[in-house]
């Protein structure tokens, strides 16, 4: 259980940093960002949107509960990184720039992955699924009842 709570923080710790640097960058409007921006056809204005959302869901997957919360940034940061893969990829930009976008949307799945329990709405795959209440999981298989 050690090493997953060392793999969770260590990907969300390396996820929040790109998330917040960019969202400074963004809303500092610094022209490099500005420059992209436009190559990749989206208005100026947008940086500024993008920035505040990004600071949002680091906070929101940094913070303590708000498991639904933490949800909806997760599904929100996988979004605008394979939606920044496909645009620099479709514009021709450096592979680069594809593959690091690719690889931080990778990370949003990876962080969510391995978050911990109190962190989760539920678990994704339950152990017994076959089980139902008051039934154990060998005789559910074997068709018989458990009282």
């Amino acid at each position: 259980m050690k090493t997953r709570t060392i793999a969770y923080w260590a990907t969300t710790g390396f996820l929040a940093f790109n998330l917040l640097s960019g969202a400074v960058a963004e809303l500092a409007q610094r022209s490099d960002n500005a420059e992209g921006m436009l190559q990749l056809g989206y208005p100026l204005y947008f940086m500024l949107i993008i920035g505040v959302w990004k600071i949002l869901g680091t906070i929101a997957i940094l913070v303590p509960r708000f498991p639904r919360l933490k949800e909806w940034a997760y599904a929100g940061i996988f979004f605008n990184m394979t939606g920044a893969a496909v645009s620099h990829a479709v514009v021709g930009d450096a592979s680069w720039h594809v593959i690091y976008t690719g690889f931080l949307a990778a990370l949003a799945v990876a962080s969510w992955a391995l978050r911990p329990q109190s962190r989760s709405i539920g678990v994704l795959f339950p152990a017994n699924s076959l089980a139902r209440p008051g039934q154990n999981y060998d005789a559910r298989l074997e068709g018989r009842p458990v009282s």
